[in-house]
């Protein structure tokens, strides 16, 4: 076998994830391109292992399952932030999550109007 075309594919698969992580706005569409980039990173595990055989046998498939493993794991956590996301704000857009602190009150009215409603 050529190794040359699995190496084609995956680098294609590869670039393909890296576009959708830098270039999508929606959460589930970002998780899913760095599970595009991981499965690119386990075909080339296993077309190395299959050309080169000369150090560990199998062990690129056993990297390819450890890495199917995180991705497994990566998943469950991602979903849960972007449900909790979803929960908080009602949208999944990356670009509508504040990476800091706010530093206006959640609630808008007057602080006048806040105390009066805090006397009650």
């Amino acid at each position: 076998m050529r190794p040359v075309i699995p190496y084609v594919t995956a680098a294609l698969l590869f670039g393909l994830g890296v576009y959708g992580v830098l270039r999508r706005r929606n959460a589930v569409l970002v998780l899913m391109s760095v599970e595009l980039m991981l499965n690119a990173v386990n075909l080339i595990l296993v077309t190395a292992d299959t050309t080169a055989r000369a150090v560990l046998p199998h062990s690129g498939q056993v990297f390819a399952l450890f890495v199917i493993v995180l991705a497994a794991a990566e998943i469950g956590v991602g979903l849960a932030i972007v449900l909790q996301l979803y929960r908080l704000r009602a949208t999944v857009a990356v670009d509508d999550v504040p990476l800091t602190e706010p530093t206006q009150p959640v609630d808008e009215r007057e602080p006048a109007v806040l105390d009066a409603e805090a006397r009650r």
